[in-house]
């Protein structure tokens, strides 16, 4: 069997899925790309398998924040899967729920949830409640609820979710890591923060003795913890962990990656926290350009890029440069959430506030 035999797309396939896992994404890239045209080649573009070479390649890039080029593929795959296999079949649903995902984490939330809810419907017809997959729809659907600020349904969501996992997958396992932290969020967004940070504290035990110390989900947790911790005004505890996700980030992922961003701004506000604002202006200021050019202009995270730049020139009586900051992430947030949405509400105050100041 030669090294193009298409049966040889199953050890590449499973060794890129082990990479992927220990966060060895360049590696894995390169199997799921060699996978994909040897089943292009030997079994031609319309088959079962070369789908799933294609969702597989989709999701890396995803992974590694290369949304532009991951959504041509989810939606390839997608439309592959319900033309051979059916509109409620399995592998459909999978495509859905990938598709989704990619464009709940592009911003637009409108084109998502609806695809999450047709995969989830799918999952629990055909393979019932309490299957894990079915479980990982939940958690999606879950966090689109709650960027939406629809918080009570997504806690049932995100509590189903968790208790499926916890009894299916077992405690110690990363999609519980995973349903863990998605509660945790809803739960701190209503104000249980108590509740939330033992829900963020289980979830980054969990994550670093499965995936290890420098996995990118173990920096999400460590980020989603060190915030926390920094809202609460633990400045000294919350620096480490903000510290340790963004130097995991940028190893891993690299400088531009979306994640990393995120992890800018977090340090960035802890150091604003800090009063080291020459520092702090840095880091949101990249985190912003990372975000402009990883979604555009008009996405949320742009918005909120923004909206924290302006908060930190306005510190620094620097009014002028940041009223328009304030005013394009009004904007965003407007468009993309609604005028009623809380975070819209913070910016709108926020500007109110620089206004009133003016005056």
């Amino acid at each position: 069997m030669g090294c193009d035999h298409p049966d040889t797309v199953v050890s590449l396939n499973n060794f890129a899925d082990v990479l992927q896992a220990q966060g060895d994404l360049a590696a894995a890239r390169l199997l799921y790309e060699r996978a994909l045209a040897i089943n292009e080649t030997a079994r031609g573009p319309e088959h079962p398998f070369t789908a799933t070479s294609v969702n597989n390649l989709g999701a890396l890039l995803w992974v590694q924040g290369d949304f532009v080029a991951a959504q041509p593929l989810f939606e390839r795959a997608l439309e592959f899967r319900r033309k051979m296999l059916g509109v409620e079949h399995p592998d459909t649903a999978t495509s859905m729920n990938n598709l989704a995902s990619l464009l709940w984490a592009q911003g637009n939330l409108d084109a998502a949830r609806p695809l999450l809810d047709g995969a989830l419907a799918i999952r629990e017809k055909l393979l019932g409640p309490e299957h894990p997959d079915t479980a990982g729809s939940l958690n999606n659907l879950a966090g689109v609820l709650r960027e939406q600020g629809e918080l009570t349904a997504a806690q049932q969501l995100a509590e189903r979710a968790l208790a499926i996992r916890e009894k299916v997958l077992g405690p110690d396992h990363p999609g519980t890591a995973q349903s863990l932290n998605t509660l945790g969020l809803v739960l701190l967004d209503q104000g249980a923060r108590a509740l939330a940070r033992s829900h963020f504290e289980h979830a980054l035990a969990i994550r670093e003795k499965i995936l290890g110390p420098e996995h990118p989900d173990t920096a999400a947790s460590l980020n989603n913890l060190g915030s926390f911790l920094r809202a609460s005004g633990d400045l000294r505890e919350a620096r480490p962990l903000l510290r340790r996700a963004l130097a995991i980030r940028e190893k891993t992922l690299g400088p531009e990656h979306p994640d990393t961003a995120t992890s800018l701004n977090s340090f960035a506000r802890l150091l604003q926290d800090e009063g080291d604002l020459a520092e702090a202006q840095s880091l949101l200021e990249r985190a912003l350009g990372v975000w402009e050019k990883r979604f555009g202009p008009e996405h949320t995270n742009t918005g909120m890029g923004l909206n924290n730049l302006a908060r930190l020139l306005q510190e620094r009586d620097n009014f002028a440069a940041a009223r328009p900051l304030y005013e394009r992430a009004l904007a965003i947030y407007e468009k993309g959430l609604g005028p009623q949405h809380p975070d819209t509400v913070t910016v709108r105050k926020n500007l109110a506030a620089l206004l009133g100041r003016d005056s």
